[in-house]
């Protein structure tokens, strides 16, 4: 089966050897080389996130993913989510046709509506037009995508009349948009005849699949383009499990009680992360063998595309991450490929 297999970053602030937080130099340093080792070991995607607080380093990613361009070869290169609603969609075609010719035809770009909505206020959005914001600015992505002098008006932004937008891509620019499991986000996506990836971060892949049919049905009557379907979720790799479950743990707990304050969600428990990681929660976090049937059993429930591991989650160190990158590429892709091409 032609599966691709990807890693996804947020850039996550993490704790050094002596335990002290790195500075977001440090750590926007370090997703580089962490981006450098997964070219090596032969992942297909290396996405990075955008956010705007300060448990993460990255709030450019395409400045990120430059950098990452230039010390890889065959990787192919986005974002794991661009926050199209509190960004203008010119500059943002401008910057990943920019980032694909730097990396000779390796760009692609994953848009989002924003989880986080630090982003709104900061570029002078009001969120009270967050639905309104993605819907027209997405349609005007689209057109942009054609590469032609575009002619447009709408509500959120000045219209566009003949406007020919440079640099021209190589082969077009992949364009997927994330969705978190609303079934209108699903339809547009759809709608739009772009890729849809489906952030999976709680409860079991299966819940997901009238979203995966609902999209093929959507396709079908609107008569777009079907795309490969794609997952992000949260995971880790070590040699065995408990070595993956106790490195992992505090980097969850961190994260998840860090945003549950704001949320009103419920202090992260170790009870809660072990049924976080079996096999009716969303953590991909194991030993390679693990990792791998969880991985495998998804891509087969949603008939995917392309799986994209969010390796950094929290503290977590970064020579954690680098063994579980290596760990990943090295043995659980040639595993999960090994499994879906025997049909266990």
């Amino acid at each position: 089966m032609d599966i691709e297999f990807g890693l996804d970053t947020f850039g996550d602030i993490t704790r050094g050897p002596d335990g002290t937080l790195l500075t977001a130099a440090q750590t926007i340093r370090n997703v580089v080389a962490q981006a450098e080792l997964a070219d090596q070991v032969g992942v297909d995607f290396f996405g990075v996130g955008e956010h705007h607080r300060r448990e993460f380093a990255v709030s450019a990613p395409e400045m990120v993913l430059a950098a990452i361009a230039s010390r890889t070869e065959r990787i192919r290169l986005g974002t794991a989510v661009t926050v199209l609603s509190s960004d203008d969609p010119v500059r943002v075609f401008e910057r990943f046709s920019t980032l694909d010719a730097l990396s000779s035809g390796r760009a692609e770009v994953v848009l989002g509506r924003g989880s986080f909505t630090e982003s709104f206020p900061l570029f002078g959005y009001d969120l009270r037009d967050y639905e309104a914001l993605f819907e027209e600015k997405l349609a005007l992505f689209v057109e942009l995508l054609k590469e032609e002098p575009v002619t447009w008006s709408g509500t959120m932004r000045a219209p566009l009349a003949n406007a020919d937008v440079f640099p021209k891509t190589a082969n077009g620019l992949r364009t997927w948009v994330g969705v978190g499991g609303s079934p209108e986000s699903v339809v547009r996506v759809a709608r739009h005849g772009l890729g849809l990836m489906l952030a999976i971060i709680g409860g079991p892949a299966a819940r997901f699949k009238p979203f995966v049919d609902l999209y093929h049905r959507s396709v079908a009557t609107f008569g777009t383009t079907s795309h490969p379907i794609s997952v992000h979720s949260p995971g880790h790799i070590a040699e065995t499990d408990a070595e993956a479950w106790d490195a992992a743990y505090s980097g969850f707990e961190a994260m998840n009680n860090t945003i549950g304050r704001e949320r009103g969600w419920p202090t992260y428990t170790r009870g809660r992360f072990q049924n976080d990681i079996g096999p009716d929660g969303a953590l991909y976090v194991g030993s390679p063998e693990r990792v791998a049937q969880k991985i495998a059993d998804t891509i087969r429930t949603l008939g995917l595309g392309r799986f994209d591991l969010k390796y950094a989650t929290g503290t977590l160190s970064h020579e954690a991450m680098m063994r579980s990158i290596e760990l990943y590429g090295t043995e659980v892709i040639p595993r999960v490929r090994a499994i879906l091409d025997a049909g266990d």
